[in-house]
């Protein structure tokens, strides 16, 4: 009787590893970069909603809140006058910036997003990151559509 080996050998367990490790490098970034963006929707989440009721407030009463101890006049629970997103991942702050039409909200983030920071919306529509508007050279707009798509 003749008695075969089963099993791998070293090299093909170590053939696997190392396809196994390329896949991780390229797999591992992309799923950072995918956590990165939902969290930044729920950032332009709340800035649109703040925004909106902003919009709502001016209609009833001719004025904007730009003042942050008054944010609770908007009707959302402030905490040490910011506005707080459900998972903590950002605080909404609110102030008055010349030529903003009114108002800037600032969502200041709370999970580490190098790649944007603080996003940006004034009461124009002014979309912004890294806490700053978009001024309009080609290389802010290119950061601010990557960082609100």
């Amino acid at each position: 009787m003749k008695k075969t080996n089963q099993g791998f050998t070293l090299i093909e367990l170590m053939l696997v590893v190392g396809i196994l490790g390329i896949l991780a490098a390229i797999a591992y970034p992309n799923y950072m970069e995918y956590l990165q963006r939902s969290n930044r929707s729920e950032g332009q989440a709340q800035l649109n909603d703040v925004s909106a009721r902003q919009e709502r407030y001016y209609s009833q009463n001719n004025t904007y809140i730009t003042d942050p101890a008054d944010l609770a006049k908007l009707g959302l629970a402030v905490t040490n006058n910011k506005i707080v997103s459900p998972t903590r991942k950002y605080e909404l702050t609110v102030s008055k910036v010349e030529n903003d039409g009114g108002y800037t909200l600032t969502a200041e983030q709370n999970f580490g997003d190098s790649k944007c920071g603080d996003l940006v919306l004034n009461a124009i529509g002014n979309r912004g990151a890294d806490g700053k508007l978009d001024t309009g050279n080609a290389s802010d707009k290119q950061k601010v559509a990557g960082c609100w798509r």
